[in-house]
């Protein structure tokens, strides 16, 4: 299942569906672009102070590297250069890799259920594709970054990443664009990928699940020198899914190389994976799913509705990225990162449709099927300048960065047989599918940025950050009465402000406006392209990380506005129809309110806590029907609430034994734009327990303990999810 697709439906095509001190800070920035230029540095001024190069000695912690424990202090999402979490005027959430082991997960959505602001697998059970919303908007496309570069995916052109290829997950809540350029309006999540740590590592794994999906994975590092190291992680997996008939297998392997220098670190980074697998989960109609039909039951959350002759997933992937970083004195620091990734898919089989039949419990399926390839280069220059002018300590960041995205898709549909949900009957014949998309779109997309992180007087913390970006869009039709053929060209200036003040006993509170935009692809019904969305965010909060232990505590409130957000398109005709009856408009407006908690804490004697509550108030201010305004986009839960225990047993008898249990809370959301049809609220329990003795270790975690059946979310009436069933997984593994 793709991100933000078209569905191909009998009717036509619908989306399944972003005061500067002017004196001597002025002089570090003009330096600093100077330098970007490749002109030689000028004299400081005489009250102007070089600052040597940052070392962080406190824990160890460096900004996309390790975590110990479940407390992270420091982060580069959120401010593109190593900064303390305290510092980043916006909440920013850090899953590192100690929790991606103890917790229950296979996949980034799956891991992401203990974060605050985030709503993952909002459409359930989904072996192919990642659904994520932060802050009440969809992240799926333009909300998924890698290693600092955009990870853009478009159609059914996405990527699968396996957590066992990350060090860390980081998630920046809200506006970024005045450091990323186009990116969802609700915030970003940046994958960190594992690589060379300059020591030994020797790592093995292998286990299964109670559906009967085994995996074997390695993670192998090593010195070849004083400067040179290496890291390999790999895994493969395959077997049954709980959707019946549903299997798969696939292989990932992700080699990294890094070199250092006396002044230059270089890290190579590759990864290639292949996937090839049979549907799983689905999506449900609202009544089937949430409340019985009207046969007099519910379609069973093990359902499979393909065909097993028809029924084919065919994924590719390949990255291929560097890093550089070169010291040119104890100042200034150059940074070069880039990535080339391409993306291969085939799908094809029939898939639900409302119903065909409900009395009888026959549900439709229509005929689909696609050849998608997706490639991308992204860059990005960075110059690092750090100098002090009297009490202010400036941390100077200027960058330029580019990216090019490339898609090529062809996209068929038709009619299916039906298939009785209650006595499924497979093996008919499928009729012919017919092209209805035939499209290749290039995106171009080039901005330039500049920051200053200001330390004033020790204790103030001021943050400015700026950008432009241009991006460009051509896109050709290959059918002959296509309607996607368009160029378009657009700028827009994005920025962000914030302040805050660090208390001595560790409490900063902290305020920020940011503004985003997100490029758009498609047009109009009468064929003028879409604009960026864009938006402005207004946040306030604390962050407490106390000295008395090993702890973090957030709590942030936020108002973000989405203005150019896709309407429906009401213009008629001189007899009142509707001139583009599927076509949209970019009237609409959507606004999102809440408060977020979440606290991440070594407690001490072994014990370990995560945290988060969530309270969100997402409505739609302006729209082309004005019965929606003051509704509530589907999708959107109005509370997320999450509390996860662990504990490491101290006796000598159980020494190398840990355990920990969740609870995991999903508020209700709507099904409808009419806000008639609720998704009712879930409680799913998760737990885990392990021991680890002299290299080698044996794990059961279980999500869902008590094999809650819940819906998570429905699109519409016609696109609903079951959350996973009870997912018991044992592990063992030896490290030497």
């Amino acid at each position: 299942m793709g991100t933000d697709r078209i569905s191909p439906t009998p009717f036509g095509r619908i989306p399944f569906n972003g005061r500067i001190p002017f004196n001597r800070s002025l002089k570090g920035s003009v330096a600093l672009l100077a330098l970007l230029a490749g002109m030689p540095l000028a004299a400081k001024a005489d009250d102007a102070v070089v600052l040597p190069q940052l070392q962080v000695e406190d824990d160890l912690q460096t900004a996309n590297g390790p975590i110990d424990g479940y407390v992270p202090r420091r982060s580069a999402t959120g401010s593109k250069t190593d900064a303390a979490i305290t510092e980043i005027p916006q909440s920013v959430s850090v899953v590192g890799r100690r929790q991606l082991d103890d917790l229950p997960g296979n996949k980034v959505d799956e891991v992401l259920g203990y974060t605050a602001g985030v709503k993952a697998g909002q459409f359930g059970t989904d072996s192919d594709t990642d659904w994520l919303m932060i802050r009440g908007f969809d992240a799926g496309q333009t909300g998924v970054f890698m290693n600092g570069l955009g990870l853009y995916q478009y159609g059914f052109g996405g990527y699968s990443i396996d957590p066992f290829l990350l060090e860390r997950i980081d998630v920046l809540k809200g506006a970024s664009s005045a450091l990323y350029g186009g990116a969802n309006v609700g915030g970003l999540i940046n994958l960190v990928s594992k690589r060379p740590t300059g020591e030994r590592l020797r790592h093995v794994e292998t286990g299964i699940n109670n559906w009967g999906n085994a995996f074997l994975g390695f993670d192998i590092g090593d010195a070849l020198d004083a400067d040179r190291s290496y890291r390999v992680t790999g895994k493969v997996s395959g077997g049954h899914w709980e959707t019946d008939e549903a299997e798969d297998f696939r292989g990932v392997i992700a080699p990294s190389y890094t070199w250092e220098g006396d002044r230059t670190r270089v890290t190579l980074l590759g990864m290639y994976q292949d996937q090839d697998q049979t549907h799983t989960g689905g999506f449900w109609p609202y009544y089937g799913s949430v409340k019985d039909a009207a046969y007099g039951g519910k379609i069973p959350r093990d359902f499979y509705y393909s065909e097993e002759d028809e029924d084919s997933y065919r994924r590719k992937q390949a990255m291929l990225g560097w890093e550089v970083e070169h010291d040119l004195n104890d100042a200034v620091t150059l940074r070069q990162n880039a990535r080339y990734s391409l993306t291969d898919v085939r799908e094809s089989g029939p898939y639900p449709y409302l119903w065909a039949n409900e009395a009888n419990g026959d549900l439709r399926r229509l005929g689909f099927r696609h050849d998608t390839t997706a490639q991308s280069f992204t860059v990005d220059n960075q110059a690092e300048w750090r100098v002090a002018t009297g009490a202010v300590e400036h941390k100077l960041l200027a960058g330029i960065d580019y990216r090019f995205y490339t898609i090529d898709h062809v996209q068929e549909s038709g009619a299916a047989t039906p298939i009785n949900v209650i006595r499924p009957v497979y093996g008919a014949t499928q009729p012919a599918t017919a092209p209805y998309l035939d499209q290749t779109l290039d995106m171009h997309q080039l901005g330039g940025y500049v920051q200053d992180q200001m330390h004033i007087d020790r204790n103030w913390i001021l943050t400015l950050t700026g950008r432009y970006d241009r991006v460009w869009t051509e896109s050709k039709d290959g059918l002959a009465a296509g309607t996607n053929n368009y160029d378009s060209s657009e700028g827009a200036l994005s920025g962000r402000a914030g302040l805050g003040y660090a208390f001595e006993n560790g409490l900063t509170p902290y305020v920020s406006i940011a503004t985003v935009f997100n490029p758009q692809i498609g047009t109009t019904g009468d064929g003028k392209p879409f604009e960026p969305e864009k938006g402005v965010q207004y946040e306030a909060g604390v962050k407490y990380m106390p000295d008395g232990f090993d702890a973090l505590f957030t709590v942030s409130v936020y108002e973000l506005t989405k203005t150019n957000a896709q309407v429906a398109d009401t213009r008629t005709d001189s007899g009142g129809n509707l001139l583009y009856p599927f076509g949209k408009l970019q009237r609409g407006e959507i606004r999102s309110r809440g408060i977020e908690l979440e606290a991440r804490t070594e407690l001490g004697d072994g014990f370990s806590l995560l945290g988060q509550a969530s309270v969100g108030d997402v409505e739609i201010t302006r729209d082309t029907t004005q019965a929606l305004v003051g509704k509530t986009p589907t999708l959107v839960p109005d509370v997320t609430a999450s509390l996860w225990l662990d504990h490491a047993f101290q006796s000598a008898v159980l020494d190398g034994l840990s355990a920990g249990a969740g609870i995991r809370y999903l508020g209700e959301s709507w099904a409808d734009e009419a806000n008639t049809l609720k998704v009712p609220d879930a409680t799913v329990v998760d737990a885990a327990i392990r021991y680890r003795r002299a290299g080698w270790g044996v794990s059961v975690d279980v999500a869902n303990l008590l094999d809650k059946a819940y819906v998570t979310g429905c699109g519409s009436t016609a696109q609903c999810g079951y959350g996973p069933g009870r997912t018991a997984t044992l592990t063992l593994s030896l490290d030497w």
